[in-house]
């Protein structure tokens, strides 16, 4: 009984060595991962920004960014900010965002407002900075760019 004992105790820490040594292999390939290779030509994506809350906006604008300074998409990403709901008030003149929105623009970033968001809201096209484009709708711009292949990402 005593051998038995201490064969099943023996087996016991062995394979409780062999999962320690598994985990530590998985922190350590862990530890080593640096992130997906970005092996296509062109990536494509579209941000949503429909809220007034100036963290969101701030947010978006600044994933936008981040984006753009990957060196892995260098020079192969395109991107679109779509506006709309509350998302409006960034692109209404006099918002804090005029410099942010005008650089990201200058980066090549496209900066789309919603109509149908200005005729909700009643507001007129030249109350929009003039960089602004404007599209018919900011859920059938989401809804094309997702049929085309692109990322969606709302902040």
């Amino acid at each position: 009984m005593k051998e038995l004992t201490l064969t099943l105790l023996s087996f016991v820490l062995l394979a409780t060595a062999a999962m320690a040594q598994n985990n530590d292999a998985a922190l350590e390939k862990n530890k080593s991962f640096t992130g997906a290779k970005a092996t296509k030509k062109m990536y494509h994506t579209i941000y949503q920004l429909d809220n007034a809350d100036p963290k969101i906006i701030e947010k978006a604008l600044r994933n936008i960014n981040n984006a753009l300074n990957d060196v892995r998409l260098a020079g192969k990403i395109e991107i679109e900010l779509v506006t709309f709901s509350g998302g409006t008030d960034a692109c209404l003149k006099g918002s804090k965002y005029e410099a942010e929105l005008k650089e990201l623009v200058q980066k090549g970033v496209i900066i789309a407002q919603c109509n149908n968001s200005l005729k909700e809201r009643k507001i007129t096209r030249d109350q929009l900075y003039d960089f602004v484009a404007v599209v018919p709708s900011g859920n059938g711009e989401l809804i094309i760019r997702q049929g085309e292949g692109w990322a969606s990402i709302k902040p």
